[in-house]
């Protein structure tokens, strides 16, 4: 009768179903022999002591989750492992919080520390391989190392004002140079003319410490939008060494071919 109650109230859920008979198994009163006996109620009873409060539809779920990603977004260890393991607890599905972590490593991360997303990649397809209970390892090592990792929210705000500009040029001609130019016809037509390939035509560069190799300065962009820039990296961690090269190759792209290359 217990086991059908359990598969009855766990509504083809394997998941609920595993994490009620655990908590039914240490709540279920002992027999004079100190075995264990599982009943209908104390099917019940735990069912129901899951489902108290936290609801994956309802207000706790989504108070658990924002609590989880700010205190990542804060970097606070001990609070992200904390609502990390009362998501689980309350049964909370493993790969929606991979999915969430995978997500908060670009945009809270981003390049400040380019090992934050494959670490994030890499908890997600471990815990879908693993599976649970033990999948709860790769998530905290996951999540300790992103509350742990320093902060940028570049990526989100570059590709927002990209994005924003896209919404006055998206029927904006691609430049010539950058168009391919398969055929004879595209070629006569200019497709593809003046493109500077960066690894010959800048192969030289760099020799001052200037620029490395292979750093292509030329107008990308639709012409109306001129020089615009979107991405402005910040101060924390590997960001400050970008800041510094993006600084630099802005002010190289300021000259024109014929400073940079000479007559040809």
């Amino acid at each position: 009768d217990a086991l059908d109650a359990l598969v009855n109230l766990a509504n083809g859920d394997a998941r609920a179903a595993l994490n009620t008979l655990e908590f039914a198994a240490s709540a279920a009163p002992r027999r004079e022999d100190g075995v264990r006996v599982i009943g209908v109620q104390t099917i019940a009873d735990a069912l129901q002591r899951r489902a108290t409060g936290y609801d994956r539809a309802g207000d706790a779920h989504y108070d658990t989750i924002s609590a989880f990603i700010k205190t990542i977004r804060g970097s606070d260890p001990d609070a992200a492992i904390y609502w990390l393991a009362r998501m689980i607890d309350a049964g909370e599905d493993p790969l929606f919080i991979a999915r969430r972590i995978v997500i908060l490593a670009s945009e809270d991360v981003g390049l400040a520390d380019p090992h934050a997303l494959p670490i994030a990649i890499a908890a997600q397809q471990a815990v879908h391989f693993v599976g649970m209970p033990e999948g709860f390892y790769p998530l905290a090592h996951a999540v300790l190392y992103l509350a742990t990792a320093p902060k940028s929210n570049t990526v989100g705000r570059a590709y927002g004002a990209a994005l924003a500009d896209v919404e006055s040029s998206r029927n904006d001609p691609v430049p010539l140079h950058l168009r391919n130019a398969p055929t004879k016809l595209m070629r006569n037509l200019g497709y593809g003319e003046g493109y500077r390939y960066a690894h010959t035509d800048y192969a030289d560069m760099g020799a001052e410490g200037d620029l490395p190799p292979a750093v292509a300065l030329q107008s990308n962009l639709p012409e109306a939008l001129g020089e615009r820039t979107y991405f402005e990296p910040g101060k924390q961690g590997d960001e400050a060494r970008l800041r510094a090269w993006i600084d630099e190759r802005r002010r190289s792209a300021l000259g024109t071919p014929d400073d940079l290359f000479g007559d040809e």
